[in-house]
């Protein structure tokens, strides 16, 4: 039987970092699923309709194609239509995007498939909004990342520089604000921890604490 970690939290908590490098400690594969919707959201912004357009969002879920590939690292990487769009997907503006079609019931099951598929096949450590509830509501184990939002502002904002990209904090920060609201309110998978999650509250912790904290909830719990 595989076994699944599932990583939720906020944007900005750390999932991603700390998913992508317990995987490697354990050898699972990582799944970034907030990359998944980031693809979905930069093929609706592509096609010129508006985010929130939930009729004409449906009409393009035909026309996606969604490829996971990892390099030697274990890094994973979107290929949308057969580009690898990796690095156009961390935009403010596609964070709103994958926020608002993520909210709509039809994107949802477009790709909840595909992650569980995942789970089947790899042990897997799988991070997003609604993991331990929704798409593998029977992992191995569950945690919730969480961290203050300018915390997590200020974390993304530097990752955001360091590739280059000129936003300022006001804009990461109400970017964050606006997609707690978003993720947290809507009907369908709201951003909720599982009742069975481990609580882990990162904004006064280096990345190697946090990793070291997750690294020991998943070390205790299955046994490695």
């Amino acid at each position: 039987m595989k076994r699944s970690v599932a990583i939720d939290g906020p944007s900005g908590s750390g999932k991603s970092t700390i998913a992508r490098l317990t995987a490697k400690k354990y050898g699972f594969i990582y799944v970034d699923t907030g990359a998944i919707y980031r693809s979905v959201g930069l093929f609706v912004k592509m096609s010129g309709a508006g985010s929130k357009d939930s009729k004409a969002v449906e009409k393009l879920l035909p026309e996606i194609k969604i490829d996971i590939r990892y390099d030697a690292d274990g890094v994973q990487h979107m290929i949308l239509n057969g580009e690898d769009v990796s690095e156009r997907i961390r935009t403010p503006e596609v964070s709103i995007y994958a926020s608002d079609v993520s909210a709509m019931p039809h994107v949802r099951a477009f790709l909840l498939d595909m992650q569980r598929e995942l789970a089947r096949r790899y042990d897997v450590v799988m991070d997003g909004r609604d993991i331990g509830t929704v798409v593998l509501p029977d992992a191995s184990v569950k945690i919730f990342l969480t961290a203050s939002p300018e915390a997590r502002a200020k974390r993304r904002h530097l990752e955001l520089k360091a590739k280059g990209l000129d936003v300022s904090f006001e804009e990461v920060l109400s970017d964050m604000e606006y997609r707690d609201r978003n993720d947290s309110s809507r009907e369908i998978a709201p951003l909720k921890p599982a009742a069975d999650s481990v609580f882990i509250d990162t904004t006064n912790l280096t990345l190697e604490e946090s990793t070291e904290a997750v690294s020991k909830v998943i070390s205790e719990k299955l046994g490695l």
